[in-house]
């Protein structure tokens, strides 16, 4: 059965932003599992009416905007690109967007479009991840968001435990951490909600 995508029915049922930042796997292979993993947080971001955001880029963020894709969700993908041909050809790279996607062009870079998408999101989940998620958490750490970490899915990920006992400065952020997609999207809008 074919899921429908209307704007305006999803616009006015809509919850939060919730960002997924992880593994991207630019020469390597991800693992089949973390790939499926991703794909559930996506479906389950979809399925409680929020808005999937993501750095429009392949790998874990690629995945979950598949994931909401197949529930009818709408994903928003902040390109460093400044248009489709420039986001999918060298060095870019990047896959085109997915269905129910629109991708915002911004032609500022990684590391610019990395500031516009955690902006954005009223929460983030981390998966996996190397530098550019570290980045992202950092900016969302001191921007105080809601941040969901996928246990099990290595890189940065394991890492948080470790590099918020290291950071000094105080800041409205709340870290959970979740093995469950399923549990870790729904205590990410437990607490946003909390907060509202």
């Amino acid at each position: 059965m074919a899921v429908r995508f209307s704007p305006r029915a999803h616009m006015e049922k809509i919850k939060y932003k919730i960002g997924v930042m992880g593994s991207a796997g630019r020469g390597i292979k991800l693992p089949r599992e973390l790939l499926e993993k991703s794909r559930e947080v996506g479906r389950e971001i979809a399925r409680n009416g929020c808005i999937l955001i993501t750095g429009a880029c392949m790998g874990t963020p690629h995945e979950a905007a598949v994931g909401a894709g197949e529930e009818g969700g709408l994903t928003i993908g902040f390109s460093p690109a400044a248009t489709l041909k420039e986001h999918i050809k060298p060095p870019i790279s990047y896959p085109p967007p997915p269905k129910n996607s629109i991708y915002i062009y911004t032609g500022i870079g990684k590391e610019g479009r990395i500031l516009l998408s955690i902006r954005n999101c009223d929460g983030i989940i981390i998966i996996g991840g190397g530098l550019g998620t570290l980045i992202e958490f950092s900016i969302a750490y001191y921007q105080g968001k809601v941040i969901g970490i996928l246990e099990g899915t290595n890189g940065i990920a394991e890492k948080i435990p470790e590099i918020v006992k290291t950071i000094k400065k105080e800041t409205e952020a709340m870290i959970i951490f979740d093995s469950s997609p399923k549990n870790l999207v729904r205590r990410i809008i437990k607490l946003l909600k909390k907060r509202k």
